[in-house]
């Protein structure tokens, strides 16, 4: 039996080059997309909402033709289970880091809800993501990326990402994600995997990811002591809670 595609997701403010840890700690070749505007050109005419990057990745799943196994984190763990509800026939299984945001009561992180105002999130993206390349990589290093991978995301953040960025929180502010997660019990109609960083404060507290894995049928894997970029923190550990998920399937 072939190994069904390995394909994985990134967030925000990344590129696929956060990914290249992982991938180099995994026993299986992946394939990395770019969403428009976060390592990929922003068409003028993409409007960079949440129901737009689900409909993006349904197009780049379709031509492969196979079910496959769906990686997201952050934004992208959240495009991981919009499809995985819309498209369940597109996977053969999915994971996300990001499945607490779907909760009832989940409570968008203090930079979010900033992003959300107009005015006050756009000068805070100008900041974010101002400066030369090295004051990129530096901000990115002091998060916990190794110095090769923060150059490579650093080159990245641009225009293109910050205009991406705002539009996409926008189009996620409550009752947004709660309604989008009336839908979670489809997501079990395909085998998933919550991964539960304990020390990620950005998508929900451990009440709210647990609560919303179970409603997707969901499996629950922690990864204690690592926080929002566990892939680049921990990229071997990352690895084998896939590739056990994997081989289960």
């Amino acid at each position: 039996m072939t190994t069904p595609p390995a394909v994985f997701v990134h967030g925000n403010p990344e590129t696929p080059a956060v990914w290249d840890p992982l991938a180099g700690a995994l026993q299986r070749d992946v394939v990395r997309l770019a969403p428009p505007g976060f390592g990929a050109p922003l068409p003028a005419d993409f409007g960079a909402t949440m129901p737009d990057y689900r409909d993006w990745l349904v197009g780049e799943l379709e031509p492969i033709g196979e079910p496959v196994d769906l990686v997201g984190h952050d934004w992208g763990g959240a495009h991981v289970v919009n499809v995985a509800m819309a498209r369940p026939d597109l996977l053969r299984s999915w994971a996300s880091d990001a499945i607490g945001i779907f909760d009832q009561d989940y409570v968008w992180h203090d930079l979010a809800q900033v992003w959300q105002q107009p005015g006050v999130g756009e000068e805070s993206i100008a900041q974010m993501l101002g400066g030369s390349p090295a004051d990129k990589a530096a901000r990115l290093v002091s998060s916990g990326f190794p110095q090769d991978v923060a150059e490579q995301v650093a080159a990245g953040q641009d225009e293109d990402m910050g205009r991406a960025l705002l539009a996409l929180h926008r189009s996620g502010a409550q009752p947004a994600m709660a309604e989008a997660g009336r839908s979670l019990e489809v997501a079990a109609a395909r085998p998933g995997l919550a991964l539960l960083a304990s020390e990620d404060s950005f998508v929900g507290t451990d009440a709210q990811r647990r609560r919303a894995a179970e409603r997707a049928g969901a499996r629950v894997e922690v990864l204690d002591g690592l926080g929002h970029w566990w892939m680049v923190e921990d990229p071997q550990r990352g690895a084998a809670v896939l590739e056990r998920f994997w081989a289960s399937l």
